[in-house]
């Protein structure tokens, strides 16, 4: 049986526990993952690979129940949580999943809960932002390149501090680096970037996220037959790319205007952005 808290009309409706409390292990230690997802027209965007993450992921930090939560788990919950809300069949889901128990760093129980959070959306299609992004590259701290790298950890701490240059630089995301100094994702998406006609990602051994919607791109290139090519990226790629754009499962594609004094354009976010809305 899995602990359930499910989020209604502001207040947490809990099935097995009243409460989320202070001994929570995700915000005592971070000891979680998370999804989040996207409902379009009642239906829950690529729920097979939000599933298939997220089995992973519970396998790779060894809580218990991952069985349970297959892509038919996703969309019942889902549906219910918004059917119970009267949503309109767009919302921005958030699936936060902690090993439940007591003890400290050595946990007594491997038993997973759960935490499903929604905020309605008025669009019901992919929108490409208008105005294009005007990014940086944070490099105050890296992102370590471990066998926890490609999951949405409940730790957030590097996103959190390149949140705040974000805020500091009045810019709209910033790009991360691994420990090497690569390229590695940004804030909350993974980045794409166009040289010379081909488009380039930073491969999953770089330490990014392993994101539904990369893994969605990836497929639309294949299927129009666009040279996509998983690789290491040096940043400096940067300044000579015709188009760099970010992608995540709730946005879609975000294009990038300017890095610096670099301008780019957006040809291929658009066409990609048309593909993927009439998937």
């Amino acid at each position: 049986m899995l602990q359930e808290y499910l989020l209604f009309n502001d207040e947490f409706q809990a099935v097995d526990a009243p409460i989320l409390t202070a001994s929570n292990r995700s915000f005592k230690f971070g000891d979680g993952l998370f999804e989040s997802m996207r409902m379009i027209n009642n239906k829950l965007q690529f729920a097979d690979l939000h599933a298939d993450r997220l089995t992973a992921g519970m396998k790779a930090l060894k809580i218990d129940g991952h069985a349970l939560m297959d892509d038919y788990f996703l969309r019942q919950k889902t549906a219910d949580l918004a059917k119970r809300n009267k949503w309109n069949g767009n919302v921005r889901f958030r699936l936060s999943v902690y090993r439940g128990g007591a003890g400290v760093y050595t946990p007594e129980i491997n038993k997973a809960g759960y935490i499903l959070e929604g905020i309605p959306l008025k669009a019901s299609t992919y929108e490409l932002n208008s105005k294009g992004l005007i990014i940086d590259v944070f490099d105050e701290m890296t992102k370590p390149v471990n066998r926890l790298s490609n999951f949405k950890t409940a730790n957030a701490l590097l996103y959190v501090m390149a949140g705040l240059f974000k805020s500091q630089n009045r810019l709209d995301e910033a790009m991360i680096l691994n420990q090497y100094g690569f390229l590695c994702e940004s804030i909350s998406a993974n980045v794409f970037v166009v040289y010379n006609k081909h488009i380039y990602t930073p491969s999953l051994a770089e330490g990014c996220i392993s994101g539904v919607m990369r893994t969605a791109i990836m497929q639309l290139c294949k299927m129009n037959d666009m040279p996509l090519i998983e690789a290491q990226i040096n940043p400096e790629i940067l300044k000579e790319a015709e188009e760099v754009f970010i992608t995540n499962a709730t946005q879609g594609i975000q294009w990038v205007m300017g890095y610096g004094r670099k301008r780019y354009f957006n040809e291929v976010s658009k066409f990609l952005i048309d593909k993927l809305n009439n998937l």
